[in-house]
């Protein structure tokens, strides 16, 4: 399945409303036989990918409707925050697509060379995770810092492109910094990032969130995956200022909010909902990318929040803010 039509495939899936309102999709008899299963009996990483996106929640007109012509799939396209764990899969997906032209916006253009080119396990706050390598051979790495440089400087590195991927984010450590580092990335730096996009001319904007952000509006302040993540710095407060700053922006935008982020290969299906309707779920930062990735050339994800979890047929885990 090519990945600019992943989201035009999910808008005419068969679905089935589940509790709650969410719009799922029933697995077509034909899945299983069309995937390859290992010596145990599991499936591929490959085959769990595909399974979980051929499974895929429909979208409803009312979640992604026809707007703006799709962007061309063989433009320019940068991604911010490229050496985290989410950002990185984005890159990969992107760099190997054929005719794209892809710059990966980092911190520091050394580090992120011998990063990206490598595998390893690193911590990452609270979190311990296992990092792939990247083949970065046909992508142009440069500066961009989002709480450091101006946003003439961000700008200036902008330049080009046609289309731009925020998957910047604070790491959770120390607990007497967490706020300022909060505030000063997914907040004010990207806020700035966002005012560089515009100033260089970018046509369209993908920003990677969180589910429950906007908790506060829909009754969830209490609930204990609201509670339990912006304890880390208020994060989920933080970014909500930043999206409302995309959404008022006038640049054709995309926000995703997915939840708990997993390291691992899904499991189960891609779920997709509308705004403010998730307050609990996990999913693979795998299945974020594709859908960061589909989102730049649909027209139907144009001006829309997207709410991603898995459906792997258990109840949902309470949103876990040290796996974000």
């Amino acid at each position: 399945m090519r990945v600019t039509g992943l989201l035009s495939f999910l808008s005419c899936a068969q679905a089935f409303v589940a509790p709650g309102g969410t719009l799922r999709t029933q697995k077509p008899p034909s899945v299983l036989s069309m995937t390859n299963l290992n010596d145990d009996g599991s499936l591929s990483r490959r085959d769990l990918f595909n399974t979980a996106v051929t499974t895929a929640t429909a979208i409803t007109v009312s979640i992604l409707s026809s707007a703006a012509p799709a962007f061309a799939a063989d433009g320019n396209v940068v991604v911010a925050g490229a050496t985290g764990q989410t950002g990185r899969r984005i890159l990969e997906i992107l760099a190997a697509k054929p005719g794209l032209s892809v710059t990966a916006g980092v911190r520091n253009v050394d580090k992120a060379k011998k990063s990206l080119s490598e595998s390893s396990t690193v911590v990452r706050g609270a979190m311990v995770q296992q990092v792939a390598s990247v083949d970065t051979s046909s992508v142009t790495l440069k500066q961009l810092d989002v709480v450091k440089d101006s946003v003439d400087v961000m700008a200036e590195t902008l330049s080009g492109a046609d289309s731009l991927v925020i998957a910047v984010g604070f790491i959770p450590g120390n607990p007497l910094k967490m706020s300022d580092a909060a505030h000063a990335v997914d907040n004010v730096g990207t806020c700035k990032l966002v005012d560089a996009a515009k100033k260089a001319g970018v046509k369209k904007v993908v920003l990677v969130s969180s589910i429950l952000t906007n908790g506060r509006n829909w009754g969830q302040a209490d609930s204990p995956g609201f509670v339990i993540t912006n304890a880390f710095g208020k994060v989920l407060d933080e970014k909500i200022v930043a999206e409302n700053y995309l959404r008022a922006s006038g640049l054709d935008y995309t926000i995703v909010r997915p939840g708990g982020l997993k390291a691992k290969p899904p499991t189960g299906a891609l779920s997709i909902s509308g705004e403010d309707t998730l307050n609990s779920g996990e999913i693979s930062r795998d299945l974020v990318a594709q859908v960061c990735v589909a989102s730049l050339t649909d027209a139907k994800a144009a001006n829309k929040v997207l709410e991603i979890i898995e459906d792997d047929g258990k109840p949902p885990q309470v949103f876990n803010g040290l796996v974000m």
